[in-house]
């Protein structure tokens, strides 16, 4: 799913222009004009790849909430700590999207990048503490 999302969001910054002009533009208060970017993003911007991409986040948070929630019931404080520093990174990821919506800078594409990147190492990472974890190597 991040590789995904990855190559959709490579598609928008280099295909896509985002009109700087649209509902959340500019906001004076930022999660408030997240909020209505990727509103906008989603239901109103006819950029099919951006409604692709932002809607797509939007599922990403939801499987890192549920993967941070199994890892806590799991009990396993490597996959704890693993599939939250993954949520952390697709969280950062999310909410410098929402950025550059709001504010059009470069920059936040590439602390979306580092937080896919954070997310996927993460996660790289939480596979392969499973794969070597008896617990987990028992019900196999």
């Amino acid at each position: 799913m991040l590789v995904i999302q990855f190559l959709l969001g490579m598609y928008v910054n280099l295909f896509v222009t985002i009109p700087t002009n649209h509902p959340g533009a500019r906001p004076p208060e930022y999660f408030s004009g997240v909020a209505q970017s990727v509103f906008w993003a989603i239901t109103q911007s006819g950029l099919i790849f951006l409604v692709l991409h932002a809607a797509f986040g939007l599922v990403i948070v939801v499987g890192a909430g549920v993967l941070l929630v199994q890892a806590i019931q799991s009990r396993m404080r490597s996959l704890i700590l693993t599939t939250s520093f993954g949520a952390f990174g697709v969280v950062a990821a999310g909410f410098n999207g929402g950025s550059f919506l709001n504010y059009n800078q470069d920059f936040s594409s590439m602390i979306m990048a580092a937080g896919f990147a954070v997310a996927m190492i993460s996660y790289v990472f939480g596979l392969y503490v499973a794969a070597q974890s008896p617990s987990v190597s028992a019900t196999r």
